[in-house]
């Protein structure tokens, strides 16, 4: 018998929704330049939405979970089940540029250092940035590099910190040598934690402006949902106990009270995403929010503890290096509350 070969690319597609929003992804998949991948559907949502809504193509399969194991633990299925040299995760609710994959595959072949790439992710039919990769704040917070920003201004290549977890690529030898995504994290940052692991390691980073990608925001639980804001902040604790050096990890406290004060104000002058929150929700939910992600994060401290120990034993970075790279990439307290 003769055995498959195995394609250089596995993209991988966590869905809950199995809308019509799929279908437009699936769609932009089939009209990709670079045609030696494989599409892996994870459908989480326990009724087997995705069923019908593929494509009749040989290079889609399906994974169907009897429940939602989250979004970190759903690309890791997809990966395992593959032998491809590379991941390419990519959000159900993104439709790809034909170029798409081609042009990351390019950047990650052209250097072996590489072992991460970010798309420029575009908010969809609006010309602005969603993410030209992703920033850092002195609490661990990460946000999109550009956000809500003109295309044009991220046309050129760069070394950028890691990838929003949108769109990406992650070679398999890195992967292999730090691990999948925290399925811990469930919902939420669980790319930022990656793409910290990755450079502990000693891995690069490009953001690949051909690589285009077109994303509807917060398409499945919302820009300010009540279920993002409790593991946004949870997870955001769970990076830094797990990534950040010693002496960044011990001003994470009073980095955190700073964004919360500018959080507060950006809530009464009507801006930021606690304003969205709050009209929606309550302004007194937020506090809430925090102190059950605060809670969480002590009670999970030994493991977090564990995990970090294990990371620092693949490091080739020493803190001080890294805390130069974190400030290099980094974003403001204010910006982080503002956007």
């Amino acid at each position: 018998m003769v055995e498959r070969r195995q394609p250089a690319v596995a993209v991988v597609i966590p869905t809950l929704a199995g809308s019509d929003a799929l279908v437009e992804c699936l769609e932009g998949l089939e009209r990709q330049i670079w045609t030696d991948f494989e599409t892996i559907v994870v459908d989480n949502s326990g009724a087997a939405k995705a069923e019908g809504l593929m494509p009749s193509s040989a290079r889609v399969r399906v994974i169907a979970n009897d429940r939602n194991v989250g979004f970190g633990a759903a690309i890791n299925q997809g990966w395992r089940t593959s032998a491809a040299e590379f991941l390419a995760p990519i959000n159900d609710d993104a439709v790809p540029d034909p170029a798409w994959l081609d042009q990351l595959v390019a950047a990650m072949k052209g250097n072996e250092r590489v072992g991460m790439c970010a798309s420029r992710v575009l908010l969809s039919g609006t010309g602005l940035v969603d993410s030209a990769g992703m920033l850092i704040a002195a609490d661990a917070s990460s946000k999109q590099r550009g956000h809500r920003e003109a295309a044009a201004a991220y046309d050129q290549p760069a070394e950028v910190l890691l990838p929003s977890g949108s769109a990406a690529l992650y070679r398999r030898a890195m992967l292999e040598q730090i691990g999948g995504f925290a399925e811990e994290f469930f919902l939420y940052c669980e790319d930022t934690d990656l793409g910290l692991r990755g450079r502990w390691a000693g891995w690069e980073c490009r953001y690949v402006p051909g690589a285009v990608v077109e994303h509807r925001y917060s398409h499945s639980t919302g820009r300010a949902s009540a279920l993002k804001a409790y593991y946004v902040e949870r997870n955001r604790l769970y990076t830094a106990v797990r990534n950040l050096p010693l002496g960044a990890l011990c001003t994470v406290p009073f980095a955190s009270a700073v964004r919360y004060l500018w959080h507060g104000w950006f809530l009464l002058t009507g801006r930021g995403a606690a304003a969205e929150f709050a009209a929606g929700d309550g302004a007194w939910r937020l506090g809430w929010f925090v102190l059950k992600a605060w809670t969480a994060t002590l009670v999970r401290l030994p493991r977090l503890l564990k995990e970090r120990r294990a990371i620092r034993a693949t490091a080739r970075l020493s803190p001080g290096e890294f805390v130069r790279l974190l400030r290099r990439h980094s974003i403001s307290l204010r910006q982080v509350a503002g956007l």
